[in-house]
């Protein structure tokens, strides 16, 4: 596929939202073909489930059940807005993909990793991120930001244990695959963590991604 894609990850509060819009309107500015969307949602479908799966009212959700719910709205993202954009040579930002999977429900959920990763294979079929910026924050810091923006979805609302895993997953990940997983520090101001993110994904980006206009 002619295209680039970048996924932005990190616990809650991380500061990825913001991020992956710093990003796109900088691609943009600079002519590139650039498509932002999330995990989970991205699509009609997969934001049907995103609604399921954040429902603080939908406390009963199993691990297995909320493993196979993220990975079946991946699977409707992937070919519904990620693979067509990929194909047609544009710049994909991501709010959240795999990892988050591999981070929330795999060491999160303790669910097994062998799994999780089979699982990956059949919702992607082969779409992998080009680069994985991993936005790190202290846990208790990710959660007062988070707790000033108004009531916490079901995931957010987890203990600061299962937060803490995360992390670690997160860490380990980027430990585990140098050369596509890059740990970003989420402390920094907003701008100079833009600067470190556009330093890291330049190199990937090429004048087949390019607009045209």
């Amino acid at each position: 596929m002619k295209g680039v894609f970048i996924t932005l990850e990190g616990i809650e509060g991380s500061g990825k939202t913001t991020q992956v819009q710093f990003l796109k309107s900088r691609l943009e500015n600079l002519k590139y073909r650039v498509l932002a969307t999330r995990e989970p949602g991205g699509s009609r479908i997969a934001e049907i489930i995103r609604k399921i799966l954040l429902d603080d009212n939908n406390r009963e959700i199993s691990p297995m059940t909320e493993l196979l719910l993220y990975e079946a709205a991946r699977a409707q993202h992937v070919d519904e807005v990620i693979r067509p954009a990929l194909e047609s040579g544009a710049v994909v930002i991501s709010d959240r993909f795999v990892d988050s999977t591999t981070a929330y429900q795999g060491a999160g959920r303790s669910i097994d990793i062998e799994t999780v990763q089979v699982l990956h294979r059949i919702a992607t079929r082969d779409v992998w991120p080009d680069m994985t910026i991993v936005l790190d924050v202290p846990v208790k810091e990710g959660l007062t930001r988070i707790g000033k923006c108004g009531k916490p979805d079901r995931i957010e609302q987890e203990p600061e244990s299962f937060h803490e895993k995360v992390r670690k997953s997160f860490i380990e990940l980027s430990q585990k695959e140098p050369n596509r997983v890059k740990i970003v520090d989420g402390c920094k101001s907003p701008p100079v963590i833009a600067e470190d993110i556009f330093n890291l994904i330049k190199p990937l980006l090429s004048p087949a991604n390019l607009s045209g206009e």
